[in-house]
């Protein structure tokens, strides 16, 4: 009897680990080129601050480092009269090495960034923003570049990531084994050399994998955007009480530049004037008169950045500036830890502070979200931090090579070479259970997860056909 009960439970074993595997190989093969997009861009872009400063420093860099500084308007006015247009926003630098960055609505539409020397006013130069190096790196990595299909596409492949964490983890699990488990076996060769490989690179880096996949989920097209709406409707981000008394935009805060997660779909608050039809805004006016907003009944830049300064947020910071009359000025700093991550709303007449967000006033699953895209952008802990971020994406990279030679070197020539499945072999509950659970979770997944299932029972019935053969 104990004799059929091993025999029986070791079948059962091999079934489940052939299910597994074969799972585990065609998420890798389909997904393979995007996981590997992903990671070479993501490592890019941890990155992306000194790739700007080496690629463009004429414009960015300041050919002589100080710490003095124009009036915010004479640095707007200096890039207008080179560049007619309407100003955007103005981004101060964080430091006495960096230009002033002016963002400028050309007549044709297009964003054009203008650089401008913060102690002498001058022009260094400038970048279209649709055609910085970075700026197409991120879309790439999001496949933003492909549109809002790109973007489902990429929200499945990084939850099928974590398809392939957690199966890889089964396949690697040691089993009495102790070779090819943590170090590769030696005198290994070939395709054992690379299995092994793919095993220990996978072993030693799926946590970091797993955070990555997790926290890069909030950026995603269906799961973000409806986390997001649901955090906010229960107060779990920004509290809906923060709205008391305050004038609501249909502008989306997402148009104001890059902003803090929780933040990114809320609307933008209205400057409260009963006569604000009337009045001049700063981006109706030429650079000859920038200067002399003041006048007009709005704030002028000069004011609302010496008020800022005031209550603690002085450099490093980007000021959207009123886009119409009910406009406001935006004081935004998103970059860096999560603590030091600001968003103030200022009434461009009254320069009442309409709404003040940071840390402190989100609920407490938006502050958990934040730490973790902060963490995954590197910058929430320094160079330990990005270090760390960088060798999940290089262990990703080492996975889809090894993944990929494997593969080729185990395929007979013209076959597929899937791992087998057997008509008895079965999935286990816990494993059945992990894969609903993971399908409620991220749907998008689930439903990519259906679609494979059905697809793969029904090669297996028509490979049960005579003189048919889908290996």
């Amino acid at each position: 009897m104990s004799l059929s009960y091993s025999a029986t439970a070791a079948v059962t074993r091999a079934g489940l680990y052939r299910r597994i595997w074969r799972w585990h190989f065609f998420a890798g093969l389909v997904c393979v080129p995007f996981i590997f997009s992903l990671a070479v861009t993501g490592a890019m872009y941890l990155f992306h601050r000194q790739i700007d400063d080496l690629v463009y420093a004429p414009q960015m860099l300041r050919a002589q480092a100080s710490d003095n500084m124009q009036q915010p308007s004479r640095l707007i006015a200096a890039a207008l009269h080179s560049y007619p247009g309407r100003p955007k926003a103005l981004n101060l630098p964080e430091d006495d090495r960096h230009n002033a960055q002016v963002d400028v609505i050309l007549p044709d539409g297009s964003t054009l960034q203008v650089f401008v020397d913060p102690a002498t006013a001058k022009v260094a130069g400038t970048i279209a923003e649709d055609q910085r190096i970075m700026t197409t790196v991120k879309h790439i990595h999001s496949l933003a570049i492909a549109g809002d299909g790109g973007k489902v596409v990429i929200e499945i492949v990084a939850g099928w990531i974590i398809v392939l964490m957690s199966t890889g983890v089964y396949l690697w699990w040691p089993r009495g084994r102790r070779v090819g488990v943590v170090s590769i076996r030696p005198g290994a060769e070939g395709r054992t050399w690379w299995r092994d490989l793919h095993a220990v690179t996978g072993a030693f880096s799926g946590i970091v994998i797993l955070f990555l996949a997790l926290t890069g989920m909030p950026w995603s097209v269906f799961w973000g955007a409806n986390v997001n709406a649901w955090l906010t409707a229960h107060d779990l981000g920004v509290p809906n009480g923060m709205w008391r008394g305050v004038p609501k935009s249909t502008l989306p805060a997402g148009a104001l530049g890059e902003l803090p997660w929780t933040q990114q779909q809320l609307a933008v608050p209205e400057s409260d004037d009963p006569h604000a039809h009337h009045k001049a805004v700063p981006h109706e006016a030429s650079a000859n008169d920038y200067v002399l907003l003041s006048h007009s009944g709005t704030a002028s830049p000069d004011a609302v950045v010496a008020q800022l300064a005031s209550i603690g947020i002085d450099r490093g910071y980007r000021l959207a500036l009123p886009r119409d009359p009910r406009g406001v000025y935006s004081a935004i700093r998103s970059t860096g830890r999560t603590e030091d991550q600001r968003v103030i709303h200022i009434d461009q007449y009254s320069r009442n502070v309409l709404m003040d967000i940071g840390p402190e006033r989100i609920g407490a699953i938006g502050r958990i979200t934040e730490w973790g895209v902060s963490v995954h952008q590197g910058g929430e802990y320094g160079t330990p931090n990005l270090l760390l971020m960088l060798a999940g994406c290089l262990a990703l990279i080492a996975l889809c090579i090894s993944g990929i030679v494997i593969w080729w070197k185990r395929r007979p020539t013209g076959r597929l070479a899937a791992p087998e499945r057997r008509n008895s072999d079965q999935l286990a509950r816990g494993v059945v259970l992990i894969a609903v659970v993971l399908g409620c979770c991220f749907p998008l997944l689930g439903a990519s997860m259906l679609a494979v299932l059905l697809l793969d029972t029904l090669i297996a019935a028509l490979r049960r056909r005579p003189h048919t053969n889908y290996q």
